[in-house]
């Protein structure tokens, strides 16, 4: 089962990857998983959204110095 995220007024989707996914470099796998919302960039309360499973996605942070880009 998913896990769901409901917006607070003033939300983003930078913020909200920071804050539930642990880095806004996974802004892009919550937008992807939220494609009826691409266009908004300032989230209204009350918006449910669905919150990727970011566990197998490698990011710059999770790669030792040498390897990050």
């Amino acid at each position: 089962m998913s896990k769901t995220y409901i917006t607070k007024q003033g939300d983003m989707f930078d913020s909200i990857a920071y804050n539930e996914l642990g880095s806004e470099n996974f802004a892009d796998a919550l937008m992807n998983a939220n494609t009826d919302y691409h266009e908004t960039y300032i989230f209204s309360a009350g918006v449910k959204l669905t919150l990727p499973d970011v566990s197998n996605i490698v990011t710059n942070e999770n790669l030792p110095p040498w390897r990050r880009v």
